[in-house]
């Protein structure tokens, strides 16, 4: 009998010992599960990988290029299918064509029901948080921007409300003081790999036991944009900190240096020389070979940075070549 997907109960399902599996996923995030899944040939067979199609992807007008998981499939000998309307009609067929057994869906678009309700056994999701905290789509970098030292990967079964379904099984990690969104997203990446493989022997061994989200635990990791990567130089350094880690390597906070566009990748809060305490939040101060900035509360250092027009590099580097008298006085960022 199919699964029910109810809370607080022991779902039963009838046992398969060999699996029909359709992944869906795009960024590098989703590579790792697919990987495990495609060396468990004995149990599972992915039959179909859906992602997005070829486009650009370094720069605008860069050549096409195709998704992260498309170049893993055909490096494993996968079938493709590419879309970018998860509601098509088209994308129901090939699924339907495909007859799985189960849905894996990680860092893909909003599926329909006439999609996830495919799978005979259920479709179920790879989110890189604790459910229900961080619900969207940027939950890496909101757990590091907010100053979470713990946080983690669920799997849940999908349903109409995006990230809302009855949870699987999760997996905690810590946030280190030196992590960013760029190797936090690798250590759960690797985490939610072997959560998908342990999630699909529930399935494949005839229980999976659920658990309901709490709806007070809630919390959002909405979309980044341009306008919520910028950063406001009156808060604290150490909220300052966690939101430049939180955004690096990309898409990166960023501020403005003379009209010109300056994304900061590394910085830590320091102290500044006693004299300049009259320096308002934003105001810039090369001190000792430092490029200091001040904040609601102190200073904080930048260590790695890119200014429009120029090469990612060190401050050090940058400050070699740094010429102050040709920006407006004072100094600041904004």
């Amino acid at each position: 009998m199919l699964a029910r997907h109810d809370e607080g109960i022991i779902n039963f399902f009838i046992p398969r010992l060999f699996m029909r599996i359709v992944f869906m996923g795009t960024p590098d995030f989703a590579v790792p599960s697919l990987e495990r899944i495609a060396s468990e040939k004995q149990d599972f067979d992915i039959v179909l990988v859906v992602t997005g199609s070829d486009k650009p992807r370094r720069k605008k007008n860069a050549p096409e290029e195709p998704t992260p998981i498309k170049k893993a499939a055909l490096r494993l000998g996968l079938p493709v299918y590419e879309t970018d309307d998860p509601s098509s009609p088209e994308l129901a067929a090939a699924v339907a064509a495909a007859r799985p057994d189960v849905i894996v869906v990680a860092a893909f678009r909003i599926l329909p029901p006439a999609v996830y309700t495919l799978a005979t056994q259920g479709a179920f999701n790879l989110h890189a948080s604790l459910l229900p905290a961080y619900r969207g789509a940027a939950p890496v970098n909101w757990a590091i921007i907010r100053g979470e030292k713990e946080t983690g990967v669920t799997t849940f079964f999908l349903q109409e409300r995006v990230d809302t379904g009855n949870m699987i099984l999760m997996d905690k990690i810590p946030v280190g003081a030196n992590d960013n969104a760029s190797s936090l997203g690798e250590k759960l990446s690797l985490a939610g790999a072997s959560l998908v493989l342990e999630t699909l022997r529930h399935i494949a061994g005839g229980f999976v036991e659920l658990q309901r989200q709490d709806e007070r635990f809630a919390s959002r990791a909405p979309k980044l944009t341009r306008e919520n990567t910028r950063i406001s130089w009156d808060f604290p350094s150490a909220g300052l900190c966690d939101f430049i880690r939180g955004l690096a390597m990309k898409p990166a906070a960023w501020t403005t240096l003379g009209g010109r566009t300056l994304k900061i990748y590394r910085a830590h809060p320091c102290t500044g020389p006693s004299s300049s305490e009259d320096i308002q939040p934003g105001g810039v101060l090369i001190h000792e070979g430092r490029f200091l900035v001040r904040t609601a509360d102190g200073w904080i250092r930048l260590e790695l940075l890119q200014l429009e027009g120029k090469k990612m590099m060190e401050a050090s580097e940058f400050l070699r070549g740094f010429r102050p008298e040709e920006y407006p006085s004072p100094l600041e960022l904004s």
